[in-house]
């Protein structure tokens, strides 16, 4: 499976700085995903303790590129406050569309 993970600490002053880390090898996962005929690239929030709503912003940047490619970002081990985050924002269905409330 991928080897994608976020960070421990993501908020706004280190954001920009992650995503340009993140996007190349958001890309580069994803190519490897549908060459293997797969459609979901994995990327682990196990290590995320310390955020802020960017982080919901760098999430739907990573779901829209891989998106854009053909493939569908699967967010894994999310932490129970980065879901309530992104339920008061609105966007929960956007990061977890099978079943927000069950994630």
């Amino acid at each position: 499976m991928s080897g994608l993970k976020l960070p421990a600490r993501l908020r706004m002053d280190g954001a920009r700085a992650a995503w340009a880390q993140m996007s190349p090898a958001l890309r580069a996962e994803a190519a490897q995903v549908l060459a293997a005929a797969g459609r979901e690239v994995r990327l682990s929030a196990s290590a995320l303790t310390d955020f802020d709503s960017s982080a919901l912003s760098l999430l739907l940047s990573a779901g829209r590129q891989c998106t854009e490619q053909g493939a569908t970002l699967k967010l894994d081990d999310a932490p129970e406050k980065l879901l309530e985050l992104a339920r008061v924002y609105g966007v929960a269905e956007l990061l977890w569309p099978t079943s927000a409330q069950s994630v």
